[in-house]
């Protein structure tokens, strides 16, 4: 059932994955060095991980073995993304974008254009539009309908670090909202972006230093960032206002909210965890 297990990637090349509890379920072994993504697919039976010898594996959940490894990138492979329970897509400092399915011994689709490496790709909410940000400092979307990028989306002056689409829209809990895409980057702003029309909705430009993380509250009203300044602003998606801000002991490599949207959860690099109650 959901959230009862936990898994975790390290720098050692092995993922692991534990119980509730905090015992060890079992270690997955097979990366020849530094695991840099893993994530769940929807279904909950197969984890997928990124590694820097170059490499994707999806692993079974149960039994804890490699199903199948795709070597594709040339270079680190940084970030994956399921589509499906069995297709994903993954980047790399190689400049690429493959998006791969269980089985298929080939990339069922390639996307090339970033000029620099690309540090993180995002389905959207229906799983029909993937973005991508570089160090090439811009923000692409890509459709498996065609092999050229759908938006070039270039306003960013440095690096751009992640990206997240809001929770609303087709697709989601809430549909008649519209659908929105954050970026955080290293010029310390945050850029909110209808993707509909490719143009940037919001600037939001508060923090001092580079912007590590961000994530849209469950209703897509809010937006909370986390930078190395050691902030965490929290903003109004709609106006583009500050909403809330609180300064940790630590640069703040990630933020995240709760299932209500009235808690967010941030990280350190002090190793302090904090939570904010938005309720107070």
């Amino acid at each position: 059932s959901e959230g009862t297990l936990l898994a975790t990637g390290s720098y050692d090349g092995f993922a692991r994955i534990w119980t509730k509890d905090g015992n060890l379920a079992s270690t997955l072994g097979q990366h020849k060095g530094p695991i840099f993504a893993l994530k769940w697919n929807k279904k909950g039976n197969f984890i997928l991980s990124a590694g820097v010898d170059k490499t994707t594996i999806i692993w079974d959940a149960h039994t804890g073995e490699a199903k199948q490894q795709f070597p594709f990138h040339s270079a680190p492979a940084l970030d994956v993304d399921w589509q499906s329970n069995n297709t994903f897509a993954s980047c790399s400092t190689d400049m690429c974008i493959h998006v791969c399915k269980l089985g298929q011994d080939r990339p069922v689709k390639t996307f090339q254009g970033h000029t620099n490496e690309v540090n993180a790709i995002k389905w959207d909410p229906t799983g029909s539009l993937l973005a991508s940000c570089s160090d090439d400092m811009t923000l692409k979307i890509w459709s498996m309908k065609q092999d050229s990028c759908v938006h070039d989306l270039q306003a960013h002056s440095k690096e751009i670090y992640t990206i997240k689409w809001s929770p609303t829209g087709p697709g989601t809990n809430n549909p008649s909202a519209n659908l929105m895409l954050a970026s955080a980057s290293f010029d310390s702003t945050v850029r909110l972006w209808d993707v509909e029309r490719g143009v940037c909705i919001h600037t939001l430009t508060r923090h001092q230093e580079p912007v590590y993380s961000v994530a849209f509250s469950p209703d897509g009203r809010h937006l909370a960032s986390g930078s190395f300044d050691k902030c965490v602003h929290i903003w109004n998606t709609q106006t583009g206002a500050l909403v809330h801000s609180y300064r940790g002991t630590g640069g703040i490599f990630e933020v995240c909210w709760n299932a209500t949207g009235d808690k967010v959860g941030a990280s350190a690099s002090d190793g302090s965890v904090c939570v904010l109650d938005l309720r107070k």
